[in-house]
């Protein structure tokens, strides 16, 4: 039989097949029958994946029902916004699915990054101290916290300083040094939740519960931050439910389901996120304000679709550490290890190797395939940043995306994946990507 373009992939990836063809996708057969084993290997995996999916599509779905929510939340609002239904409603939901009493949740803010920024910002006065529980925190985030010199208006620059507990050996939280590193002037423990640009763990919901004990025993009016970001809707509790105080995210990520264009949240104690929309607007008018100037839709209904579309993430995450593994090259977390993020890490032994991979994953973009990425300097790393990411909107990582600074050890950082099937092909692609390459 003789199948063209995707067809003839599926066939082969169904049956087993190795020989070639003439096909839209060149991929060889050996590679095809991989797949096939990485997938069998999987099944248990993504059955439990699709149970926790489940469930936080019905916590999503009572929200929606709880807050009675219509067509007429969706309309926009001008001027000051006073009066803005749809925005107040989406701060409620947000609080409720989170677990805390109140959220902040808005097109204006940016990205992730800029919602952590004003979570501490807000939060924090001239002579307190932040402790980053977790390491070093992400790139982006050592400019706003003054880690890093030079960038003007950071934390730093307000007398605001910090202290940050190496992880373990093992990658993990140190629970000792955390409790020796809260002083007297330290207001607010940091947790970042993903794995950021490092070879670690993710820290769990769990360990989170158990920092919050910890950091409270030691001084119960401590502020317990968390970075959100890309964890939304991968376990059963958020944050919030572990007794966390505020966290933040970005809404083209995992909340926002692949569909909202752009924004951040936060969520966490009232007082927190009143200090928070204090500082977004002006003290005295928070929350009040703040017009929705476009149509909503995309807002809610991202968050009505997050939880599947996080299930779809990591089933592509799960399958792509299957297939690598299989082909020898060093995977976190494995493919049947317990997952607190949808971020897959791969590391490879070449730098050429790793821009390769990128290359290939581009080429199953539906936006983009023909572009080939290159690294380059990008604002708030310190190395060149290879990033593959043909996604709908820009910047999205909860759309099918891989991305790394370009050091040694050479690590590609693949998060994303609006539905299983594109992650399978792009990485069967990126695979063949750096075959090829060997070959010339």
């Amino acid at each position: 039989m003789h199948l063209q373009g995707f067809e003839y992939i599926i066939f082969f990836m169904m049956n087993g097949f190795s020989e070639g063809g003439d096909a839209f996708y060149r991929i060889d057969g050996d590679l095809l029958d991989a797949a096939v084993i990485a997938e069998d290997l999987c099944a248990p995996v993504f059955k439990e994946i699709d149970a926790r999916a489940e469930y936080n599509q019905y916590k999503v779905i009572k929200a929606f029902q709880n807050h009675r929510i219509s067509e007429t939340h969706f309309i926009p609002t001008t001027g000051y916004g006073y009066g803005d239904r749809g925005r107040d409603a989406l701060d409620s939901m947000y609080a409720e699915i989170f677990g805390t009493e109140d959220a902040l949740v808005r097109q204006s803010i940016a990205s992730g990054t800029v919602a952590n920024t004003l979570m501490m910002f807000a939060n924090l006065r001239p002579g307190d101290e932040i402790v980053f529980a977790a390491g070093k925190p992400y790139d982006t985030l050592l400019d706003a916290v003054g880690i890093r010199p030079g960038a003007p208006g950071s934390m730093k620059d307000y007398g605001i300083t910090h202290k940050i507990v190496s992880l373990t050996q093992e990658g993990g939280i140190d629970h000792d040094m955390l409790a020796a590193s809260i002083g007297a002037a330290t207001k607010m423990v940091f947790i970042q939740r993903s794995r950021g640009y490092d070879w670690r763990k993710p820290v769990m919901v769990d360990e989170i519960e158990k920092i919050v004990r910890l950091a409270k025993a030691v001084r119960n009016d401590i502020i317990i931050a968390v970075d959100n970001c890309y964890g939304e809707f991968v376990e059963k509790r958020e944050p919030g439910q572990a007794g966390a105080d505020i966290m933040a995210g970005s809404l083209i990520k995992n909340p926002g389901g692949g569909l909202c264009p752009s924004g951040g949240y936060i969520c966490g104690r009232k007082d927190l996120i009143e200090n928070c929309a204090s500082r977004l607007y002006s003290p005295g008018l928070s929350k009040e304000v703040g017009a929705s100037v476009t149509d909503k839709r995309l807002m809610f209904q991202g968050l009505f679709m997050a939880p599947h579309t996080v299930g779809q993430s990591l089933r592509g995450a799960v399958f792509t550490a299957a297939l690598l593994e299989g082909q020898g090259y060093g995977t976190s977390p494995a493919f049947n290890e317990k997952r607190g993020d949808i971020i897959q890490l791969v590391r490879f032994k070449e730098e050429r190797e790793l821009i390769k991979f990128c290359e290939g994953v581009q080429k199953a973009s539906p936006v983009d395939s023909q572009a080939t990425p290159v690294p380059w300097d990008m604002p708030g790393y310190s190395d060149k940043v290879i990033m593959a990411a043909g996604t709908f909107v820009q910047g999205a990582s909860i759309e099918f995306s891989a991305d790394a600074p370009v050091r040694s050890p050479y690590i590609a950082y693949m998060q994303g994946g609006l539905v299983y099937s594109q992650v399978k092909l792009g990485v069967l692609l990126a695979l063949q990507s750096i075959r090829n390459d060997e070959i010339i």
